[in-house]
């Protein structure tokens, strides 16, 4: 049964833990993870390769299920939602932007933008159509088809099609990580103002300290554990803190993983 609270807050993980696997073969990706992401805000995670960064995001996005713990996304408890729940759930409240675009090729870019709502039965609102079309910049490439495009063009059509539905949360996993310099700075500069001047929440997954430079705040992630958190980041400050990350390791103790609870439906190892 899905749970309902008032909050200021677009997303939060209460307690996760995330496991695949068992026994010598199990790896234990999240560990007790608590964590909220104001609305309104750009957030960014970072942390090595295999510290649980995606893992996490996955797990808010209702992409993945919980080993133990909660998710909210906005006032809806997602842990017990079912697969028509979760699909719903993505599909009215929530918008992805992936590194590898995920344009179908066969649609033109007003097509692709549209189509989360075409899929929903849903009407955009003209008003916000026109302001999320005139911020990306898009409106003479309306017609073109993905192939037609550049790699920074494609990518403003999918940051279109995220925020066409006023989603409670837009997720970002390295939305800059197919793109040459230039193309990934207006990409961010485009999230940044979708953020500061429309109101919207992000939250990004990148390997980039210049990337994470455009988000209010930064989460550091290590061996499944947030170990630092720095606001108003810069290039250079959040490449000390990696580094402080590289030479001490995650700083926290390890802790054996939860045993999954009979019948609660999030065994480990379930993806």
């Amino acid at each position: 049964m899905t749970a309902t609270v008032a909050t200021a807050v677009a997303a939060r993980a209460t307690d996760v833990w995330k496991v695949y696997g068992a026994g010598e073969a199990q790896v234990v990706a999240l560990r007790g993870v608590s964590v909220e992401f104001t609305r309104g805000r750009f957030t960014a995670i970072m942390g090595p390769s295999g510290s649980g960064k995606s893992t996490l995001m996955h797990c808010l996005a209702g992409l993945d299920t919980v080993t133990r713990g909660q998710v909210h996304v906005g006032d809806t408890n997602i842990t017990g939602l079912g697969d028509a729940g979760l699909t719903t759930l993505r599909r009215d409240k929530i918008g992805f932007i992936f590194q590898q675009f995920n344009l179908l090729p066969t649609l033109t870019a007003q097509e692709n933008i549209l189509l989360p709502l075409s899929i929903a039965g849903r009407k955009p609102d003209p008003t916000w159509y026109d302001t999320v079309i005139d911020t990306v910049g898009l409106r003479d490439r309306l017609t073109h088809r993905p192939h037609q495009l550049s790699g920074g063009q494609q990518q403003r059509v999918a940051c279109a099609r995220a925020l066409v539905s006023r989603p409670e949360v837009i997720f970002a996993d390295e939305p800059t990580g197919n793109l040459d310099s230039r193309s990934g700075t207006e990409i961010l500069t485009f999230l940044r103002r979708s953020v500061h001047d429309h109101h919207q929440t992000i939250v990004m997954v990148t390997h980039d300290p210049v990337a994470a430079s455009h988000a209010d705040r930064v989460i550091f992630l290590a061996d499944g554990h947030i170990v630092d958190e720095l606001a108003n980041p810069t290039p250079e400050g959040v490449l000390d803190r990696l580094k402080r990350l590289d030479v001490s390791g995650s700083g926290q103790p390890a802790a054996d993983a939860p045993a999954p609870a009979a019948g609660d439906g999030h065994a480990a190892g379930e993806r």
